[in-house]
Parts: C-alpha cells; sequence; structure tokens
C-alpha cells in the first residue's frame, strides 16, 4: 500500500502540469456538416460516432435554429468552470474544464437544421480514460436541454 501511495503523490504534479499544458486540438470544428470522429479510446462522446461505445443521440429541437442555439447557449454557460470558445449561428465551442485535476475537455455543438438536431461532440484531450465524465456532461445537459422551456 506504502509503494502505490508514493507513486500517487510523485505523479500527483506531473498530471497537473499536464492538465495546465494541453493545447486546443487542431481538429475541432466541422467540415461538411460533420465535426471530427472520436478516437478510438474511450475518452470521447459524439452523436456521429458510428459505434455504440462513442455514440450518444443529438439534440432535437423545434423552432427556428437560432432559438436552440440560445437555449443551447445558456445552457452550456451555466455548467462550472466552462468557456465559451467559439459561439456562431450554426456551432458553439465551449471549453469544460474539471475541478482537480484542471483537465481541460472540449465540447462541440453543430446545428442540422434539416433534420433539426444538434449534433453534439465531447471529448478529453489527455489521457486514455475519462470514467464516462464525457458522456455524464452530455447527458447532463441534454436533460437541462428537455427540461428548459424554447428560448425566444
Amino acid at each position: 500500500m506504502l509503494f502505490s501511495a508514493t507513486y500517487a503523490w510523485l505523479l500527483l504534479p506531473a498530471f497537473l502540469l499536464i492538465g495546465c499544458q494541453v493545447t486546443r486540438p487542431s481538429n475541432l470544428g466541422f467540415r461538411e456538416g460533420k465535426l471530427a470522429p472520436c478516437p478510438m479510446s474511450p475518452n470521447c462522446v459524439s452523436s456521429q460516432a458510428p459505434d455504440n461505445d462513442h455514440h450518444v443521440e443529438p439534440l432535437p429541437y423545434a423552432g427556428t435554429a437560432a432559438e436552440a442555439m440560445a437555449k443551447l447557449s445558456a445552457i452550456v454557460r451555466s455548467l462550472p468552470r466552462t468557456a465559451i470558445v467559439t459561439e456562431k449561428q450554426d456551432y458553439l465551442h465551449a471549453e469544460f474544464t474539471s475541478a482537480f485535476f484542471r483537465f481541460t475537455d472540449d465540447g462541440e455543438f453543430l446545428v442540422d437544421d434539416a433534420a433539426k438536431v444538434i449534433h453534439v461532440r465531447s471529448a478529453s484531450r489527455v489521457g486514455h480514460s475519462d470514467l464516462g465524465v464525457n458522456r455524464r456532461r452530455i447527458e447532463l445537459i441534454r436533460r437541462r436541454w428537455l427540461e428548459a422551456p424554447p428560448a425566444s
């Protein structure tokens, strides 16, 4: 037990430094109506992922895309340790920072007005597993999305 506790304390500063030093990925954004695919690691979810391990459902909406994006922006802004990086009429990119290690995850949201959905992608910048954090975050956003009245 002493062995693993000693290594945990030695690794703690490294995790803190990694969490603070990782730069924004270059594959963010969308191309031809698609968000970047998830990597093979389990620390990413996307409504455009073809496999069950990474797939989550998009957010359905009625009304206009502008109303849907206003509603989504309010929900995302209400989350703790969240910064909006890019906000356009059809795309939103937010950075979510973990409380303890200060790791940054990227959340992306893309309007598909023809299908009346907002596609979602949330991915960790570092590590292999996120212990389900990105999936839980998207499902929290979904619950708030379904509970909130339409934005006007």
